[in-house]
């Protein structure tokens, strides 16, 4: 790439393996993991969560540095340098580039790195395993605001990002943000469920942007696209190794419904090859503060109730409405 070499990250060892294996995995046995002490949530995108539980179970969940066994984080550097060789990352556009860079704030997105390397991230693996569609919508995909009310740049430029993009990219960068609450909320999710047997009469979608509550509508088409780039993203926040122990986690549980609902619907169509754990619930190779193991605890729905309660608290701060309508066929 021939663009500003200080834009462009060096991924984590636990992104190099999800970009080279096409893969979401657990690396139990080949990582160990440990809390990160002292750590300031304030620092990260949770820096806008109340209440002191919440706050000290989110912690628990991203403040933790793995060390990966040698051999290992050998043999993945190895296998992403090769796959970089091949398959070089095509070059951005410098004017939108110089947007990221002077009119963006790219604060702190995880325990292990920036705002910028988790899009870069997104972007990679899209690049090489959702080809299909364009990788920029990844590397812009929460520009306009992520899950907890932080935004990167303010509504009123909205103008000139949009003019630096192509069409197809800007509806589906408008459209992210608000995806991503609509799948933590759920009832998407179990409204196309209910619904498995005439999604092919889906016509699109109605809802509402985040930053600034504008109605959007995409095309049924762009809307499993636009699942597809979720999916993708979802990969970033998953557990690094004893999935037995962090299936609670809510990335991870709305992760494992979205795969299996475009598998349902034979609609996924990102490369993105998953295996769920099994095995007996044991902790390997991993620290947890006492906070983190009773948070490990939670039952399953109990956890994703409290996080679909989160995302319309978040919502009703900023005045975003959560409504959304799927929209048939006539006549289906």
């Amino acid at each position: 790439m021939t663009q500003d070499a200080a834009l462009v990250p060096i991924p984590t060892v636990q992104r190099k393996a999800a970009i080279v294996h096409a893969a979401a995995r657990d690396y139990t046995g080949s990582v160990s993991v440990k809390p990160i002490d002292p750590f300031d949530l304030n620092r990260t995108i949770f820096n806008t969560l109340e209440g002191a539980i919440p706050r000290m179970v989110m912690q628990s969940r991203i403040a933790k540095e793995p060390t990966w066994r040698q051999n290992v984080a050998r043999d993945i550097d190895g296998q992403y340098q090769t796959l970089a060789e091949q398959e070089p990352l095509p070059e951005v556009d410098p004017l939108l580039l110089r947007f990221l860079k002077e009119e963006c704030d790219f604060d702190v997105e995880h325990a292990d790195g920036s705002f910028l390397d988790h899009l870069y991230f997104c972007y990679e693996y899209s690049i090489h395993h959702y080809p299909t569609q364009s990788a920029l919508v990844m590397l812009l995909h929460s520009i306009l605001g992520t899950g907890t009310n932080t935004f990167a740049m303010e509504a009123h430029k909205i103008p000139t990002l949009k003019s630096l993009m192509p069409e197809f990219d800007w509806g589906h960068v408008s459209a992210f943000p608000s995806m991503l609450r609509l799948l933590y909320d759920m009832k998407l999710r179990r409204e196309l469920r209910d619904n498995m047997h005439r999604l092919g009469d889906l016509d699109g979608i109605r809802l509402h942007r985040v930053i600034d509550n504008k109605s959007l509508e995409m095309s049924a088409e762009d809307f499993w696209i636009q699942l597809n780039y979720q999916l993708i993203h979802l990969v970033d926040f998953l557990p690094v190794s004893n999935w037995t122990i962090h299936a609670n986690e809510t990335a991870f549980i709305v992760f494992r419904d979205l795969y299996d609902l475009l598998q349902r619907a034979g609609r996924l169509e990102a490369k993105l090859n998953y295996t769920p754990a099994s095995g007996p619930r044991r902790l390997q190779d991993e620290k947890l503060t006492l906070v983190g193991w009773l948070a490990s605890w939670i039952p399953v729905p109990i956890g994703e109730k409290m996080a679909a309660s989160s995302i319309h608290r978040f919502s009703s701060r900023i005045g975003h409405s959560m409504d959304y309508e799927l929209l048939w066929r006539t006549g289906a």
